[in-house]
């Protein structure tokens, strides 16, 4: 048996893409990855993204948000920025670490639009980062 890929997923607060592409990850990967996820300026985790998961089962409402200094100098197979921000301050990792970028839209700061539209662009959002996670989870070594 393989031992899983590591993945560290960040974004600026890992307080939504990065935490619900963690946990799709952790989900839909099953044991082939042993995911993380950080931010270059980590806030709290959104409760809209909490609430968006757990409408497809998936349960992230334990996570929190995490600095990219609590991963300084391990090493992962994949480090995963998820917005631009994360990706030009993205530090080094050791190793042969594979850098991936796949920007998704940032969902709108509390308070910026109604209830429905905020959740609406969260369910947006999630389906589009599970839709690459599976494509990742399926064909990892194409990155």
């Amino acid at each position: 048996m393989t031992s899983p890929k590591t993945v560290l997923i960040l974004c600026t607060g890992n307080s939504a893409r990065s935490q619900m592409a963690e946990g799709i990850l952790r989900h839909d990967g099953g044991d082939a990855f042993e995911v993380h996820s950080a931010g270059v300026k980590p806030g709290s985790v959104r409760p809209e993204a909490i609430q968006a998961m757990s409408e497809i089962g998936i349960d992230i409402s334990g996570h929190r948000s995490k600095s990219v200094d609590e991963f300084a100098g391990q090493e992962f197979d994949y480090v995963i920025t998820v917005c631009d921000n994360a990706r030009e301050a993205c530090p080094v990792f050791p190793g042969k670490t594979n850098r991936i970028h796949q920007s998704f839209e940032d969902p709108p700061p509390p308070g910026a639009k109604s209830e429905e539209e905020t959740i609406a662009v969260f369910r947006r959002v999630r389906d589009e980062i599970r839709e690459w996670m599976n494509e990742f989870i399926a064909t990892p070594n194409q990155y």
